[in-house]
């Protein structure tokens, strides 16, 4: 059987390890058990937890048995990795139930029963209730604030302010692997490269206090061929959820991608063999748009099932015309509104005649309808709509 380290590597999927060597051995020996942690500020996940959710049903198809760390206790402190502001906090309801909505999206993925079945577990379970003073004496000992410091998630703080309450989150995190692996024997903690400070702390307790293998690795970022991250769209997040974000609209952002990206989505985000992977991305003119439809059909079906999947596609055949292949067109990099958009590609002549066709429901961005002409542009690429049978793939740049 193939060491599921191998099935990451080549699918894109990891970006650092520690003690690399080691944890490949173990991968290809035992069933290790793993952790991700997800945080519950929303009753929904949304795709920047896509990827997280496809490694976890891999590393479980792989014989290891995932581990969900939900955040109830370090959510009502917040992350400051990549923020500039401090995030609000919970009530213990509010957090038990969006974990309950996380669980019935995560069981689409993974399992919940069985030999290697995954399990739930909330931090807030003994953050909660630790005595501050135990917690510095038996953990904080083990970490130098100067090394601290040097973590990106606090250096870009620095000059905007990093509360005390911050401050602490490393050392939760890292307390929470120090926890998981006393009481499930938890190995290893898997996340996203941003969180690859908090998670190598976590590891780093392990080995020098209880003097026993841990194990960290990160997965790249979900991020566009410019690197912008994935997920965005004129109303904000791209959400599991079908009563936040429709399974047409869900479609259709996936249908959006840029050819520089498809072959990147289709190996982190779905289970399609590599070969034909290789197979659907090896061209690149018109013939990119089947690879495409696949892609956006394959995680539509993952996330709403089949049937959804199939009306979804069904309605962006429709709307689109054959087989769902757009026009392209390539705007100025400095086009920043629908407005501009509109005379850019030649939709409209004038001013007047966008503002026109805007107040009279005439122009679509992504399947959503624009109502205010001088609303900005969402990620690039996007599609514009001038009716129901005008259509352009548009690229800013």
């Amino acid at each position: 059987m193939q060491n599921v380290m191998d099935t990451l590597r080549a699918r894109g999927f990891i970006k650092q390890t520690v003690f690399e060597d080691e944890l490949y051995e173990k991968l290809g020996q035992e069933s290790v058990p793993f952790y991700i942690g997800f945080d519950p500020t929303a009753d929904s996940l949304h795709v920047g937890h896509f990827m997280q959710l496809v490694a976890m049903k891999h590393m479980q198809d792989a014989g290891h048995k995932p581990i969900i760390l939900i955040g109830g206790g370090t959510g009502m402190i917040g992350d400051p990795s990549g923020r500039t502001d401090m995030r609000s906090m919970m009530t213990r309801e509010t957090v038990k139930y969006h974990v309950e909505c996380f669980k019935k999206q995560m069981a689409r993925f993974i399992r919940f029963e069985g030999e290697n079945g995954a399990v739930v577990v909330d931090n807030a379970d003994w953050l909660l209730y630790l005595n501050y003073v135990d917690f510095l004496r038996d953990v904080g000992v083990y970490f130098s604030v100067n090394k601290m410091l040097t973590a990106e998630c606090y250096r870009s703080r620095m000059e905007k302010g990093l509360t005390f309450l911050e401050f602490n989150y490393m050392l939760m995190q890292a307390y929470d692997f120090l926890v998981l692996n006393r009481k499930y024997g938890c190995l290893l903690q898997l996340g996203g490269d941003d969180q690859w400070s908090n998670i190598l702390a976590g590891a780093d307790l392990i080995r020098r206090k209880e003097r026993k293998a841990a194990f960290a690795m990160t997965f790249t970022l979900l991020t566009t061929s410019e690197g912008k991250k994935m997920g965005k769209t004129q109303k904000g997040a791209v959400w599991l959820d079908e009563n936040k974000t429709s399974p047409y609209e869900f479609y259709q952002y996936w249908r959006n991608t840029a050819d520089a990206d498809v072959e990147k989505c289709l190996k982190l985000l779905t289970f399609l063999p590599l070969e034909e992977i290789a197979e659907l991305t090896g061209f690149q003119d018109e013939r990119i748009n089947r690879a495409k439809e696949v892609l956006a059909f394959e995680l539509t079906k993952m996330v709403h099932g089949e049937e959804k999947a199939l009306a979804a596609q069904a309605e962006a055949r429709a709307a689109f015309g054959g087989e769902g292949e757009m026009p392209e067109k390539r705007v100025p990099a400095g086009t920043q509104t629908v407005l501009a958009a509109l005379l850019a590609t030649g939709l409209c002549k004038s001013n007047g005649e966008a503002r026109r066709l805007v107040e009279q429901g005439g122009v679509s961005i992504n399947g959503e309808k624009v109502t205010d002409v001088n609303a900005a542009l969402p990620a690039s690429p996007f599609t514009l709509f001038k009716g129901k049978k005008v259509r352009f793939n548009v690229i800013v740049g």
